[in-house]
């Protein structure tokens, strides 16, 4: 038999010894033992939803609740077979964790992430359960280091607030993650589907889990997928689909939630938006208050097509139409004039940010930098954008959560993601205040938001 020993690169005991702040990976991934997982569903469904579960497993992932066959294939490291069974046996993480250069991760779901789409409500609500007593179970004993995310369905509020109840008040997980994007079916269009994004012009009314949340003192995460809807539904290329897809959903559904008043009425919540990066909430950002500076109800009315000056377009046109714009004169004017004639819509008709409580364009700001996280994957230079105060709107930083993806393709190897995220300082687009901030502040700020002792019993608590 082997014996393994895993011991700190010179790299990460570099970083290490530079640095006085935990290290907290704030999205790393498990991979869920699937032969155990299946015991739990038989033991949560009646025999007819496990069958359907097992016939499920290897293609739930194309066929996602009716969503497009996008194709999707080989998502995790297979000949890093160590890098695989560290995602996958708790004590071999746990083991691993001072090698990797890290204190305590939040271990989010793989299967997981396909689950919380299935159409079938009798197997995503028993698959559900039986994941999260899963993560429940086999990482109790590592729950010092290794802290398992609980998977919540939320295609009703009513599923939602139950796994919620469960998860977090019956088997005592602190974390949750779910899915904004939610495909509903679309009535008279054979294979039609819609995308609910839970918040702006969602069929339900999610305020009682949104209440939950902060009853039970948990952070919504959300981890949606973007692939097999939009754009991205190739059958024969997966990087296709999969460039900009957790970007894509993260955005949906953080504009869904803005605009739709959620953090405006949750004032206590913060919510975290996962493995999209944080370009796209830059960019979503700016383009909230240019739309609020343009587009508020103060404003709207200079838009008003009843505030046209007719008797200024007819002096222009006698000075400036000439050909064939002055012989159709008569119809531009009747149609100008119709136009300004219209009786006035309503002021709830005009005013498009009613429904999100936004008051200010200083609104906007605080929201994005108080109150939303934002997973940023190690390697990616963009989160260096998180901390450029003189671009972003505000002139704030956005908290850019660091973000390992231990468990997936796109970490080669588990060991360099320390040293992948300190290469930031050493190109000096970020200080050391930022990489505190990047690896441990914004993880903080959001889990201890509503449960102070998020950390307690971890080598990440206040000291």
């Amino acid at each position: 038999m082997s014996t393994f020993e895993f011991s700190p690169s010179a790299a990460v005991r570099r970083i290490r010894s530079m640095i006085d702040h935990p290290i907290i990976d704030g999205d790393g991934h498990l991979i869920e033992y699937i032969p155990v997982v299946s015991d739990l569903v038989a033991e949560e469904a009646d025999p007819q939803v496990a069958k359907r579960f097992r016939s499920m497993l290897g293609g739930v992932a194309p066929d996602r609740a009716g969503f497009a066959k996008a194709r999707v294939f080989w998502g995790i490291p297979e000949e890093n077979t160590l890098d695989r069974m560290t995602a996958t046996l708790p004590r071999l993480m746990h083991r691993r964790m001072d090698e990797l250069g890290l204190d305590v991760a939040l271990l989010y779901p793989s299967f997981g992430l396909t689950v919380l789409a299935s159409p079938d409500d009798e197997l995503r609500q028993a698959t559900c359960r039986a994941l999260n007593r899963y993560y429940a179970q086999e990482y109790g004993p590592y729950r010092d280091r290794l802290e398992p995310v609980a998977v919540i369905p939320l295609f009703s509020p009513e599923e939602a607030v139950a796994e919620l109840d469960h998860a977090v008040g019956t088997l005592g997980l602190k974390a949750i993650m779910t899915s904004a994007i939610i495909p509903r079916p679309v009535a008279g269009v054979p294979g039609g589907v819609s995308i609910d994004t839970v918040g702006h012009g969602s069929i339900h009314d999610y305020d009682p889990f949104w209440a939950r949340c902060v009853e039970l003192g948990v952070a919504p995460t959300f981890h949606g997928i973007g692939y097999g809807w939009g754009s991205r539904t190739s059958a024969t290329n997966y990087v296709y689909n999969h460039l900009g897809n957790f970007a894509v959903a993260q955005e949906a559904a953080c504009r869904s939630l803005v605009m739709g008043g959620v953090p405006t009425r949750f004032p206590e919540l913060r919510f975290g938006f996962l493995e999209g990066g944080v370009g796209w909430a830059a960019q979503l950002l700016a383009d909230l208050v240019g739309h609020f500076d343009k587009r508020n109800r103060l404003v709207i009315g200079a838009y008003d097509p009843r505030r046209f000056d007719l008797d200024l377009c007819r002096t222009l046109l006698d000075q400036f139409a000439d050909g064939r714009m002055s012989d159709r004169r008569p119809s531009y004017e009747a149609a100008a004039a119709k136009m300004r004639d219209a009786p006035a819509p309503a002021d709830a008709e005009i005013d498009d940010f009613a429904e999100s409580g936004i008051e200010s364009a200083d609104d906007i700001v605080r929201l994005f930098a108080e109150r939303f996280t934002f997973g940023c994957e190690a390697d990616d230079p963009m989160n260096a954008l998180a901390y450029d105060r003189r671009l972003l709107p505000g002139g704030l930083a956005l908290n850019a959560m660091f973000a390992s993806d231990i468990g997936h393709w796109d970490v080669p190897d588990a060991a360099l993601v320390l040293a992948e995220a300190w290469e930031l300082v050493e190109d000096g687009v970020l200080d050391r205040d930022d990489f505190r901030a990047f690896t441990s502040g914004s993880v903080t700020r959001l889990m201890t938001a509503g449960n102070p002792g998020f950390f307690d019993g971890t080598p990440a608590a206040p000291r």
